[in-house]
């Protein structure tokens, strides 16, 4: 996760989970915690897909929804959740998902 001030200046990351070959699990309170100690006003989330696949899973679409309402109770924005793969990747904001 990228945390971001209001001039949405680079103010820290931090990697919240590691997963296996399958997935992860990403606690959106351990997310919330860092976003509030950093003091952070917006967020961008970042995972990667090692299987090469860009198309968000509905895990992935769910787990964003959820992180965004939480934050949102802090005046914290979740402005793009970003997928990556070895050569490409999805962002939620350009599809406008998010």
């Amino acid at each position: 996760m990228i945390l971001l001030n209001n001039a949405n200046n680079t103010i820290g990351y931090v990697k919240i989970s590691q997963g296996g070959i399958a997935g992860t699990l990403a606690d959106v309170r351990i997310i919330a915690k860092y976003a509030i100690n950093s003091l952070a006003t917006s967020v961008i989330l970042v995972h990667n897909h090692p299987s090469g696949t860009l198309k968000p899973s509905q895990s992935d679409k769910y787990i964003t929804k959820k992180i965004k309402r939480t934050l949102n109770i802090f005046d914290c924005k979740v402005l793009d959740h970003i997928i990556l793969t070895e050569t490409d990747y999805y962002s939620f904001a350009d599809d406008h998902i998010i």
